[in-house]
């Protein structure tokens, strides 16, 4: 039985995932299983995806088709049906990193019996060139937000143990929204466990100008209760306390644009949230002028 999941969801990425599918034929090593997860596409993703599995391909592929909610809700999908050990998201738009999965298998060989959540690598872009900062060369293990919290940037390609992510709670899902941030679940288990630090590139990336990261300011307006959740979770495990108050400010404000007049009570740091008020409305405030502005630059 293969011990890891690559898995992905897709939203209208038919364009996109075909060089996803070339990046898993090259590998080394196709002892793994290739999980595509529809986030409802209304492109040619499921027709494509079916007949590449019709193929000999060395990996097996297997497809769930579900209506469209959002990444989070697609990685919920995904969770409840990897029964491998190990699992790693590759986004549609993405490349798994030239023998990739020897890279992973061979560093879980080392740390298997370490009580690690998992193992952290690197993303690069298509050229290879590292996403943010690379890991120093004493850094053997550590928390995802630990990393960041000691001026660690740029995304990071994470391999989880399947039963570690499904320990902790799913996304919640808000009737009308369709984002959470996925680092809630990474959030909760650095509590309890560290990554093992593999400096080496897994994923190659390419940041799409209509995905989550370039529309950012409309997610704020059409997401605020996603937003203020997870704030909410950041408020509880501050990895600083500049971040601590950064995060406050945007609960205040997610919350002012849902239209919760109860966020007050419900934040874990209530003083705090009474003194971000204010900040929170002039963020809102700009929050709607760069949406605005945003609208007016696309006509």
């Amino acid at each position: 039985m293969s011990l890891i999941t690559v898995f992905t969801p897709a939203y209208n990425r038919a364009h996109t995932l075909g060089r996803l599918y070339e990046s898993l034929l090259k590998q080394s090593n196709k002892d793994f299983i290739w999980l595509v997860v529809d986030d409802g596409s209304s492109d040619n993703t499921q027709e494509l995806v079916k007949e590449w599995m019709s193929r000999d391909n060395g990996f097996e592929i297997r497809y769930i088709h579900k209506e469209n909610g959002g990444m989070h809700t697609a990685h919920n999908v995904a969770y409840e049906h990897i029964d491998t050990l190990l699992n790693v998201c590759i986004d549609s738009d993405d490349c798994l990193a030239e023998d990739g999965i020897n890279k992973i298998l061979n560093k879980w060989q080392e740390v298997k019996d370490l009580g690690y959540a998992g193992i952290i690598g690197l993303d690069a872009d298509l050229e290879g060139n590292i996403i943010g900062k690379g890991f120093p060369e004493e850094l053997k293990e550590t928390t995802l937000s630990g990393y960041y919290a000691n001026g660690g940037a740029g995304d990071k390609k994470l391999v989880y143990r399947t039963d570690i992510i499904n320990k902790y709670p799913p996304y919640p899902v808000f009737e009308g929204e369709k984002y959470v941030a996925l680092a809630y679940k990474y959030r909760l288990i650095d509590q309890e466990y560290k990554l093992a630090v593999l400096d080496d590139v897994l994923c190659n990336v390419e940041y799409q100008a209509d995905g989550s990261s370039g529309t950012m300011w409309k997610q704020y307006v059409k997401n605020p209760r996603g937003f203020a959740f997870w704030r909410k979770i950041c408020m509880e495990y501050p990895i600083s306390k500049k971040r601590l108050f950064i995060d406050a400010v945007h609960y205040c404000s997610s919350s002012q644009i849902a239209k919760n007049k109860r966020y007050i009570n419900e934040s874990p740091k209530k003083l705090l949230t009474v003194l971000c008020t204010p900040l929170g409305y002039m963020l809102t405030r700009y929050i709607h002028y760069k949406v605005k502005v945003g609208k007016r630059l696309t006509f």
